[in-house]
């Protein structure tokens, strides 16, 4: 996050300068641009992200038009940094999955951690419904889970190519949490002991009788050596600074190390099935 809120300072610092050059105060370009006075404050100490719009009202007040191309750039590549939901997925869930596809393709080695929920390449299909499913409730987006399904199912045929490699770590605590039915669980975790035995994915399980060196805080995906992608609720975090890839690699590796793998992760996983299993034959009958 500390790169993503020193971009937006640093678009907020030119912001004001280009205020101050005019010879305006904030209260007068708020007025002239019909905005609520807090909203210069906030844009120009980086605590909201200007609009395209907005960039286009402030530098056609302050007599700075020349300047517009230059605002626009910084504002969006601060979106890919911190891109919200809400404007990511204003034109449905698919063509985000469409856009992760043209990442995957771009991508060599894939590092994914995740401490509560199944990773997106390795979902069934009916796993990864449950997930847009919540997604676009809790997020009010347009409702093309249908569509999204098909897209990520595409995005999986990755995992089958030669020159890709992937390295999955998950809690146990991934495969435990009910955030589907125990009946689609089960068909999750079958699929999981399946892909664990294909020649270009390693597939790593933290028991939770395995003591942790770095605690999980949160799930993440290492791009090549390239981009760190984590997800919150309300947006899609692009890490690219050298020294925040390197951190989270030094953690992946952390975690990596302590997780078991072969036949000692199936062991795991079947583990679950078996506590799993007795649910879901009651709720079958």
């Amino acid at each position: 996050m500390t790169s993503v809120h020193e971009a937006r300072s640093a678009l907020g610092r030119r912001l004001r300068e280009l205020r101050r050059q005019a010879g305006m105060t904030g209260k007068q370009l708020a007025e002239t641009l019909s905005w609520a006075p807090s909203k210069v404050s906030k844009l120009e100490n980086g605590r909201q992200t200007p609009t395209d719009g907005d960039i286009h009202g402030w530098t056609q007040v302050t007599g700075s038009q020349g300047e517009a191309a230059a605002l626009l750039a910084s504002l969006h590549t601060l979106e890919v940094q911190h891109s919200e939901w809400q404007r990511q997925l204003k034109s449905g869930l698919a063509s985000h999955q469409r856009e992760l596809a043209d990442l995957d393709v771009q991508t060599k080695f894939f590092r994914v951690f995740e401490a509560t929920v199944i990773p997106g390449l390795l979902q069934t299909g009916e796993y990864a419904r449950a997930r847009f499913v919540q997604g676009a409730t809790t997020l009010k987006v347009p409702n093309d889970i249908n569509e999204a399904v098909r897209a990520r199912a595409r995005r999986q045929e990755i995992l089958y190519r030669p020159d890709k490699r992937f390295h999955f770590v998950l809690t146990e605590a991934a495969l435990r949490f009910r955030l589907c039915t125990p009946e689609i669980m089960l068909g999750q975790l079958d699929r999981l002991i399946s892909l664990s035995a294909l020649p270009h994915v390693k597939l790593g399980i933290i028991g939770f009788e395995t003591p942790y060196v770095v605690a999980p805080w949160h799930g993440f995906w290492i791009l090549d050596r390239e981009r760190v992608m984590v997800e919150t609720y309300s947006a899609e975090l692009n890490l690219a600074q050298p020294q925040e890839v390197e951190l989270y690699g030094g953690v992946f590796e952390q975690l990596a190390a302590v997780a078991s793998y072969g036949r000692a992760a199936r062991a795991v996983i079947t583990r679950v099935i078996d506590d799993l299993a007795p649910e879901a034959a009651e709720d079958g009958s």
